[in-house]
């Protein structure tokens, strides 16, 4: 794997001279569509029609062959069957050709032979530097140069401006979908692009691509899986690190869904906690839905990211402030309370008012629309918020104070400009069309405005974080296949800085009455056996056992385990301390299909599976990285004071956390999993108390 690809894809998205080969003169056809596009958008470059059965189409003159056309060529469009495929992809190249836009399928989608049959057209492209966007793809729009190699129905129709939104899509059709919404909020994307089976441009060359692109500000992508995982997570650095946001929405949630996409498109679909977590941690935003994908793009472009999480929240309706403040909760929103002398104020000027946050001027605002522009000021004025989402029912619409509410809303807003407005109201689309022209954001649905004031924080939050540095896991240990009982896994990872206990491991009663003995306090007996994994279901731990019966506790427990387990090789009996009082974690490296090595980390015993409270974190990650997952938690607070004990030293925490996300970079090759569980953090530290190590292969030895 590699990060992504961005050279040589302007050959695609960006050329001076295109050929359509399968060129048709009818504009409804696949092979029509372009040229008529092309005639539509303007393109400035040459464009060379291909079809042996005609000397002119649509107005253009036709060429017989990729021979016959004059002059040199950027970029081949193909819409002809898989046979003719090949020999025009290698046609273009002998005139140039630096790029190839396919739409024909019946490759990998189809099966084995397809799969054949893309292989060689991606050999053959390679061998002759080209980029191929394909096969069984839509196509490419670039909106500045009118380059428009596609056949989707959503550049038909009336434009509206263009704005500086690239779309991606692996469905062609679905992307084009998402444009027409745009389209609907007065909105054309600069930039389009459907990658389909992804032979050679990928999702993550097309956002890296668009990272770089001066006329693309937002990035909107449409996922149904991810082929290289790596390079779509740089991809997604590379956008955050420009200041451009990725707003995406991934299908394949649930397992259905997972195995539609991979049989649509042949991608990895994954594991979705991990894929919600690891696009976050890079500074993408997943949206949940199209409604809300569109919304937050909209919201984006219109106004950009906000610059905290306080909200203010400005009402008719009580009942419809509740429903905001309720969302606003569940997104990451705080409602800071209005200063008790702004509430007063407010409250002398409208008795029948509440203004401590959500902020609601009642219907009286109908005798009275200053009331509302008052309430609003103070809010900018003195609350303390990033934003304010209103709700105003129809009253945008009202032929009797429609336009003197606009009014009053834009005085009030005079000198907070910087501040976010977005109303839940209904409205005719000419209404709405005004207050986005004033950067106000609009929706019918109260809890929709507050989940992209949401968004537009949280990606605020993203792109003021500085750039990733690279971590160093040079000098992380090496496995080498011995790391089978607990003793000698928390031997390995103690290489990496982690802490354990002081302990021992002995082989017989003697011995360990002499270690329980020698520590004098209540120790912990385990037994050391490379074939249980989980001792304490046959018998193999003992805690709280006193140094005088450490002998004779130890002997009957190997008893009890072997009589268990009689085939399972028992090398002896760990000796430790009780290790007192503590905080417990689950920390694990595991290896992810997609992603390779990922970190987890969830509050140990019961609450990991009760709760499914855990954070992930593709590998590996620095201490402040480390201390966010744990800092996320919704337990978090049961660390710091549990039945009024000392609290636990989380920074330790995370320093053995960011020291085993080391670790699984540095093993990525030979390591399945390694679980810590759990770890105890205490007071002053945080020691391993039980560590599994597992392999890709079981035999695996060095």
């Amino acid at each position: 794997m590699s990060g992504p690809r961005v050279e040589g894809i302007d050959a695609v998205l960006s050329p001076r001279s295109v050929a359509i080969v399968g060129a048709s003169a009818d504009p409804a056809r696949i092979g029509g569509r372009p040229i008529r596009y092309y005639k539509q958008a303007g393109f400035a470059g040459a464009l060379y029609p291909i079809n042996p059965n005609r000397a002119e189409i649509q107005g253009l003159k036709a060429y017989p062959s990729l021979a016959d056309i004059p002059d040199g060529l950027d970029c081949v469009v193909v819409a002809v069957p898989p046979e003719l495929a090949l020999p025009a992809l290698e046609q273009a190249a002998a005139k140039g050709a630096r790029g190839a836009v396919i739409f024909t399928a019946n490759y990998a989608e189809a099966g084995p032979e397809g799969v054949l049959r893309q292989q060689e057209l991606v050999a053959s492209a390679r061998a002759k530097g080209m980029r191929l966007l394909g096969p069984n793809c839509l196509g490419v729009y670039n909106a500045a140069s009118g380059h428009a190699a596609n056949f989707g129905s959503f550049l038909e129709g009336e434009r509206a401006p263009d704005a500086p939104i690239g779309i991606i899509g692996q469905s062609g059709a679905y992307a084009s979908y998402i444009h027409v919404l745009l389209r609907k909020r007065g909105l054309d994307a600069a930039r389009w692009l459907a990658t389909g089976n992804e032979a050679d441009i990928t999702v993550a060359d097309a956002i890296a691509h668009m990272a770089d692109d001066d006329g693309v500000k937002v990035i909107a992508a449409f996922l149904e899986g991810v082929r290289d995982g790596p390079a779509f997570l740089d991809a997604l650095e590379m956008a955050r690190a420009a200041g451009k946001p990725v707003v995406l929405l991934k299908v394949g949630r649930s397992e259905t869904g997972a195995d539609a996409a991979r049989s649509h498109t042949g991608a990895m679909a994954g594991d979705d906690q991990v894929f919600d977590a690891v696009v976050r941690q890079m500074g993408g935003y997943r949206a949940r839905t199209t409604e809300e994908l569109i919304d937050v793009v909209e919201a984006l472009i219109r106004r950009g990211p906000v610059a905290g999480n306080r909200l203010g929240v400005l009402t008719i309706s009580g009942g419809a402030g509740v429903l905001m403040a309720d969302a606003a909760e569940a997104v990451g929103l705080e409602l800071p309370y209005m200063p008790e002398a702004t509430q007063a104020r407010l409250k002398a000027e409208n008795p029948l008012g509440s203004f401590s946050n959500p902020v609601d001027f009642t219907a009286q605002a109908m005798n009275d629309l200053s009331l509302v522009g008052r309430a609003l000021r103070a809010i900018l004025e003195d609350g303390d918020v990033d934003a304010v989402a209103g709700f105003f029912m129809t009253w945008i619409a009202s032929p009797v104070m429609g336009e003197r509410l606009q009014a009053v809303i834009a005085e009030a807003m005079q000198g907070y400009e910087d501040r976010t407005i977005a109303l839940a109201v209904s409205a005719p689309d000419e209404v709405l069309a005004a207050y986005r022209a004033k950067g106000i954001i609009v929706n019918a649905d109260p809890s929709r405005v507050v989940v992209t004031l949401g968004a537009l924080a949280w990606i605020g939050h993203a792109l003021k974080k500085p750039k990733r540095s690279a971590i160093d896991f040079s000098a992380a240990p090496r496995l080498t296949g011995e790391e089978r009982s607990d003793a000698t896994a928390k031997a390995f990872l103690a290489q990496a800085g982690l802490k354990a206990l002081p302990e021992e491991v002995v082989r017989t009663p003697e011995e360990v009455a002499d270690v329980a003995a020698r520590l004098g306090v209540p120790v912990a007996l385990k037994v050391v056996s490379p074939d249980i994994v989980r001792k304490s279901e046959v018998g193999g731990v003992l805690l709280h056992v006193a140094p005088e019966a450490a002998a004779a506790r130890a002997r009957a427990m190997v008893a009890a385990v072997a009589a268990a387990r009689p085939r399972a090789e028992i090398e002896g009996v760990l000796v430790a301390p009780m290790a007192g009082w503590g905080g417990e974690l689950v920390m694990t490296a595991q290896m992810d299909e997609l992603f390779g090595p990922v970190v987890t980390v969830g509050l140990g015993g019961p609450f990991v599976e009760l709760h499914q409270d855990v954070a992930f974190r593709a590998a590996p990650i620095d201490e402040t990285e480390a201390l966010a997952m744990i800092d996320g938690l919704r337990g978090r607070p049961l660390l710091d004071r549990l039945f009024d004990r000392p609290f636990a030293d989380v920074e330790a925490a995370a320093k053995a956390l960011a020291a085993l996300s080391r670790v699984a970079a540095a093993n990525a090759e030979h390591m399945e999993a390694i679980e810590i569980h759990p770890l105890l953090v205490r007071a002053s530290d945080a020691v391993m108390l039980d560590v599994l190590i597992t392999y890709h292969d079981p035999q695996w030895h060095i």
